[in-house]
């Protein structure tokens, strides 16, 4: 088994996904309820003013665990989901790869990380649909859904699987090139930042948190404008957008402009950079644990 095997990739992928969902939910929930806030009418101001009204409010009316609404879902959907995304990733190189360690080059890793975003969307759909629904539920008094498994329940009687699976095709138009982006960045960050005469293996946590934070800054760069029409199309009752993410995009520009594609982008970058270096540093940490523990049990046996 070499060092980054599709199975080592997707152990440590895993731990790689709590360590983000753990760093960087409060700051996702203040993106959604940024993103699918109604338009206000003529005359009135919005519910939030921006990033940090946003967060006041939160805290105000519903206290820390309002930050937190709706991580059940993704917390226990992330060590498969990223386990899935970094087993997908290593699968996309081992493709091009002739031998285990042959280096590949950046368009090639791109795509290797769009192989990744193929592998996790189907995992990842469901799981982004219970969490977004949960994320806008403003008071426990007037909710529709006591949590994610009573979500899960209303949205299959109310739809069935297809229900469940509402915005599919907008998480994987918005994860296969940001996933690209995503592992691209990180392999080329890693590889300017490993001194000369040193391996990546080498490298400090302190340079892996920056490779890390930054290819969280590039892949959102890249996911934030499908990602707003995600969260609207998840979001919205039944029958609101026919033809799907198209009629969310063709209302957004009738309405909105441009620029609301780029609604809660303030709350994304700053959850970017500090979710995905927790990230990537629990990724490689248990890479490296999983390398050590092969080779103890070579030498032993």
């Amino acid at each position: 088994m070499s060092d980054t095997s599709p199975t080592k990739g997707f152990i440590s992928g895993g731990v790689g996904g709590v360590c983000l969902v753990l760093t960087g939910h409060p700051l996702d929930t203040m993106k959604v309820r940024l993103q699918t806030m109604p338009r206000p009418a003529p005359g009135q101001a919005p519910i939030y003013m921006g990033t940090i009204d946003c967060a006041r409010k939160i805290f105000l009316k519903e206290g820390p665990r309002g930050f937190y609404k709706g991580m059940a879902a993704p917390l226990v959907g992330v060590t498969p989901i990223f386990a899935i995304s970094f087993f997908g990733f290593n699968v996309g190189k081992a493709i091009q790869q002739s031998k285990p360690d042959d280096p590949l080059s950046y368009p090639q890793l791109f795509g290797a990380g769009m192989v990744a975003g193929v592998f996790s969307t189907l995992v990842m759909a469901p799981g982004e649909r219970i969490k977004c629904l949960l994320q806008i539920q403003q008071s426990a008094a007037t909710a529709k859904y006591a949590g994610p498994v009573d979500c899960a329940k209303q949205l299959y009687r109310e739809g069935g699987i297809r229900s469940i699976y509402k915005g599919t095709m907008a998480t994987f138009l918005r994860d296969v090139p940001a996933s690209g982006m995503y592992f691209m960045s990180y392999e080329w960050l890693q590889q300017i930042l490993t001194p000369e005469g040193q391996s990546r293996k080498d490298l400090s946590a302190l340079r892996t948190l920056f490779a890390g934070g930054m290819a969280g800054v590039f892949n959102w760069l890249v996911a934030i404008p499908p990602d707003v029409l995600k969260s609207r199309l998840q979001t919205a009752p039944e029958g609101t957008y026919p033809n799907g993410i198209r009629s969310v995009f063709a209302q957004l520009m009738r309405e909105e402009g441009i620029f609301a594609l780029y609604k809660g982008v303030t709350p994304v970058m700053l959850r970017a950079f500090p979710a995905n270096a927790a990230c990537f540093l629990g990724y490689e940490m248990s890479m490296k644990f999983l390398n050590w523990a092969e080779q103890e049990m070579r030498t032993r046996f």
